[in-house]
């Protein structure tokens, strides 16, 4: 794709690498999903191939286009659960914290 004078090269992206991703999120795609993803994804990294073009290596990084600034609160202490309310709905705890399968290292 050739955008002004500048040749973009989007990155590819085919169904075996939409698998992979979506085996990392622990998602089971049927075979129409995993078509769509792989459109979607397609989409998203030609546009972030195109925003890779524009040479804004000069524009200071910002949060937001104008200098706006968030109001703030004060902090303030208030009422919150206690450790059983917290906890009672959990599907498993242990020693006062919630206990959740293991997902790293595998």
């Amino acid at each position: 794709m050739i955008v002004g004078h500048v040749e973009i090269r989007p990155m590819r992206i085919d169904s075996e690498e939409v698998r992979r991703i979506a085996a990392l999120a622990r998602l089971k795609l049927d075979p129409e999903t995993v078509e769509q993803f792989r459109e979607q994804l397609k989409s998203i990294l030609e546009h972030v191939a195109l925003l890779d073009a524009l040479g804004v290596e000069e524009v200071a990084p910002t949060a937001h286009p104008l200098n706006a600034r968030q109001p703030l609160r004060p902090d303030e202490e208030a009422p919150s659960l206690s450790q059983a309310e917290s906890l009672g709905p959990a599907p498993d705890s242990a020693a006062g914290h919630f206990r959740v399968p293991k997902v790293l290292g595998e």
